[in-house]
């Protein structure tokens, strides 16, 4: 019986680690594909340059409307998703905290929001729009990312701010606290997961593709207004790779190592803003 389970311990044990190294065998595969066709088509004129000719025709020009773009879009839409998603966060675990059915349905509908895909979220808007007779633009694509990472930020926040001892809650009331003074301590006790949370939507945000396929629009210029339509690394790729010119190809590919080096070095602030911040809280 117990050599039985050791062979089964064991099983799943190499069973998870064939996963493990699978998905990061993946991953670098991935990776080298995107390195070795788009680091040779990488120069100074790429990142600094707009398509010439036309984004699908063009064989001239680079790929800067797109990286202006799409930080625009990542940016505005992370800064409006956070200044509704701290205070409905902090509401939730402070004034909804003795409320446990309503909060679990709240957090329910939020999980099940974060699972609509990207696409359903453009297509609404684009409704939306039709409806009023608007037209793609920066603005509605900002807005309708804004809304998809929402939820993200939301339950990211949540998950941070519910493991915060009861007792800080408590202490603080009993000292005559008000509730808007105990929402700024647990505002900087959760600090490390708030700004996790907000990379996490800005990198959520700069890499979708489907939510601003109908809302952003493309364009060869970096848009001069909010109602002006906007390029976006993930479309620059959708919209050249399908070119049937080689040098448009090559935009695409360099539009994709671009955008993994952002998503990276997101990545990499995130940590490091976590464990500096992380310094400063009682947890």
């Amino acid at each position: 019986m117990k050599k039985a389970k050791v062979i089964e311990e064991q099983f799943f044990k190499y069973l998870l680690g064939f996963f493990t190294y699978s998905l990061i065998l993946i991953l670098f595969f991935i990776v080298y594909e995107i390195a070795k066709k788009g680091i040779p088509a990488l120069s100074w004129e790429m990142i600094t340059q707009v398509p010439k000719g036309g984004f699908y025709f063009g064989k001239e020009g680079g790929i800067y409307n797109a990286i202006l773009g799409s930080l625009y879009l990542a940016l505005g839409a992370s800064l409006i998703s956070i200044a509704v998603s701290l205070p409905v966060a902090l509401f939730m675990n402070i004034s909804m905290v003795r409320h446990e059915k309503i909060l679990g349905a709240i957090r329910l509908v939020l999980d099940l929001l974060w699972g609509v895909p990207p696409i359903v979220y453009g297509a609404f808007a684009f409704s939306i729009m039709i409806i009023f007779g608007l037209k793609a633009s920066l603005l509605a694509g900002i807005l309708t990312v804004a809304f998809l990472i929402m939820p993200v930020m939301i339950r990211a926040m949540d998950e941070v701010l519910k493991n915060i001892p009861v007792g800080l809650f408590e202490s603080t009331l009993s000292l005559g606290a008000t509730r808007f003074e105990v929402a700024g301590i647990f505002f900087r006790q959760a600090l490390p997961g708030i700004a996790t949370a907000f990379l996490l939507g800005f990198a959520k945000g700069i890499g979708d593709t489907a939510a601003v396929l109908f809302t952003a629009g493309y364009t060869d210029y970096v848009p001069d207004s909010l109602v002006q339509p906007a390029a976006t690394l993930p479309l620059a790729i959708f919209y050249q790779l399908s070119s049937p010119i080689e040098e448009v190809k090559a935009r695409a590919y360099a539009a994709a190592v671009v955008l993994t080096l952002l998503i990276l070095a997101i990545s990499i602030v995130s940590r490091y803003l976590s464990s500096k911040v992380s310094k400063n809280t009682v947890l």
